[in-house]
Order: structure tokens, then C-alpha cells, then sequence
């Protein structure tokens, strides 16, 4: 199975200001973060941020944070999947009675939702994993961004790797989300995620 664009939702957990200096890889980590934000922009894939207490890690750090304006989600929970599942998975509206409408009046049901949730973040092993679990149990496909996720050490987010695919979710790196979603050389934003990756 390939990552649909037009399916796709994209989380990015807690890139926040004191916590990034002492992620393992942080800068290469933040690059694909940076890097998964923009390819959402260009292919109209709907994006979403959390922030873990904002008040003791700080606000989400730049460049990231002009990417993810408007669409941050704060917490205070390590799982960010209650505070994010009304963005995700939207009640579907209320019309009234159908029955006492004649059928040509009756609103046609809502379209599908975007069931897959693309995630990345820190702690690759506390915020990430809980909330992509969270999301799991909503009955979400989740994928996990490997290249853009980290913790403090490599051993604590390996093992959140490893936790993550027994529970189910897909692990992925930048690029093949970026191609997945283009899906062909034809597609018209092709150049400019190219030159995103290069």
C-alpha cells in the first residue's frame, strides 16, 4: 500500500525551542520536519502541530514555526491524539430529521475523511509514541516519518521504532513520503518537491 496525498493528514510533534538543542540529530531531524511542512504545502496535504507545555519547552523553533502558523495544537498530555483528533477526524455535521425532508432537500453525506496520519516529532519515545498509539486506537493508519523523529538518545527512539511497528504503524522516510504522494514524474508540483529533497 502507497501513501495517497488526497487521504493523507500530516502531524508534527513538539519541535519546540528547549527541547530541539538536546535532541540527538536535532538539526537533521528539524531539516525533515522542515522539509515533510513544505511538501504538505505544495500538494494541499492538511498539516498540523502540537506544543508540549509551551510555557517550560517554548514555542515551536524557526523555520518550522512560520510553516505550521495557525495550525498548532497545544497540550499538555504526552499523547496529543485527544487534542488533535477534532482536527483530524471532524464530527460529521448535523441536518436535521432526514426523514421529514422531502429527498431532494436531504444534505448528501459528508465526504470520507483523511484516514491517514503522516507524524513526526520528539520525543520519538514520549509524545510521538503515545500519540501515534492514541491514534491507532482511533482507527487511524499511521505512518511514521523515521528520518524526522528523535529523542534524546538513539536507544530511546529506537525502541520506540520498534514499538510503533509491532502496534502497527507504518515507518517511512522523508523521500518516500514526498514520492509516494507525487506518485510520478508528471505530477505538476514534481519539480518543486525535487528540488525540496535535493
Amino acid at each position: 500500500m502507497l501513501l495517497d496525498a488526497e487521504d493523507c493528514q500530516l502531524v508534527l510533534v513538539d519541535y519546540q525551542q528547549r527541547l530541539m538543542p538536546a535532541i540527538h540529530e536535532g538539526d537533521f531531524v528539524l531539516a525533515n520536519a522542515v522539509r515533510l511542512a513544505r511538501l504538505a504545502g505544495l500538494l494541499e496535504v492538511p498539516l498540523w502541530a502540537t506544543e508540549e507545555n509551551a510555557k517550560s519547552l517554548g514555542p515551536t523553533v524557526e523555520p518550522l514555526a512560520p510553516l505550521v502558523a495557525g495550525r498548532i495544537v497545544q497540550k499538555i498530555d504526552f499523547d496529543g491524539s485527544g487534542a488533535l483528533l477534532p482536527r483530524l477526524k471532524p464530527a460529521p455535521r448535523q441536518g436535521g430529521n432526514a426523514r421529514s425532508l422531502p429527498k431532494h432537500l436531504q444534505k448528501a453525506a459528508p465526504p470520507p475523511g483523511r484516514e491517514c496520519v503522516v507524524i513526526a516529532g520528539c520525543e520519538a519515545h514520549v509524545c510521538l509514541l503515545q500519540t501515534a498509539l492514541g491514534l491507532l486506537e482511533e482507527e487511524l493508519d499511521v505512518w511514521v516519518v523515521t528520518d524526522a523523529c528523535s529523542s534524546r538518545t538513539e536507544r530511546n527512539r529506537d525502541a520506540a521504532f520498534d514499538r510503533l511497528a509491532a502496534a502497527g504503524a507504518e515507518l517511512v522516510t522523508t523521500e518516500m513520503v514526498a514520492f509516494e504522494w507525487l506518485r510520478g514524474a508528471d505530477h505538476p508540483q514534481f519539480k518543486e518537491v525535487l528540488s525540496l529533497i535535493k
